[in-house]
């Protein structure tokens, strides 16, 4: 698919067709990764959003595996030299 580039602003911008926002699942205000190969070719991929729920799931699950320690300050005011 042959598209133009255009002007916006100071930057250029190249329009989507519909037919390829609807296949990769895109609405306006997504956001895509924009990625130059070495061989010089522009990929666009849908960013994933942000998972809050599952960051602070992962986040308990690391926690969890922590060892639970005196904290530096505790084991500073118990030495005589700080």
């Amino acid at each position: 698919m042959r598209l133009q580039i255009g002007k916006w602003g100071n930057s250029l911008a190249v329009r989507l067709p519909a037919e390829c926002v609807r296949a990769a699942g895109l609405r306006e205000g997504d956001f895509v990764e924009a990625e130059v190969t070495p061989a010089g070719t522009i990929a666009l991929v849908p960013s994933q959003p942000f998972d809050k729920a599952g960051f602070l799931q992962r986040i308990r699950g690391l926690r969890v595996a922590m060892p639970t320690t005196p904290p530096v300050v505790e084991a500073m005011r118990g030495d005589t030299r700080y």
